[in-house]
């Protein structure tokens, strides 16, 4: 299956088995777990904070400098440090101060449940199967 978006880019879906199944085909999530994710959701639902998790991910040495972070965005310093608070408050992130700055990096064990979750158990489908040659849109950039 092949889907096509403007630019007509498709990406290949890999059938690779998970690390570990998914906690979403396993089990139903019991309330205190929903009521969590969902906040954890809600954190990397807001398009700054989505963009500011993945600028520190993929930073050099796997943390950012809130300094480095500040002049990606056309918002005011304050606005930043209440995104970073959020996706610190959700686990996310963590922060060091060092001097003056404050130093931020993803909380690998964060990501990893959550990419547990959304990973279908092998042997388990979630919707169409996906095989080896099915492909689905990239991820498309906003227009400007």
């Amino acid at each position: 299956m092949t889907a096509e978006f403007d630019a007509g880019q498709t990406r290949r879906v890999s059938n690779q088995e998970p690390i570990c199944g998914s906690m979403l085909v396993e089990r139903p999530l019991d309330g205190p777990e929903s009521v969590e994710l969902a906040r954890v959701f809600k954190a990397m639902g807001d398009p700054v904070r989505l963009r500011l998790l993945s600028l520190i991910a993929s930073h050099a040495g796997g943390e950012a400098c809130v300094c480095d972070l500040s002049g990606v965005f056309e918002v005011s310093g304050p606005t930043i440090s209440h995104h970073l608070r959020v996706l610190r408050e959700a686990g996310l992130i963590t922060g060091e101060r060092r001097g003056t700055w404050i130093y931020y990096r993803t909380v690998p064990a964060a990501l990893g449940r959550l990419a547990g979750l959304l990973t279908p158990a092998a042997g388990n489908s979630v919707g169409n199967d996906a095989t080896e040659n099915d492909t689905v849109p990239a991820a498309t950039a906003p227009a400007n």
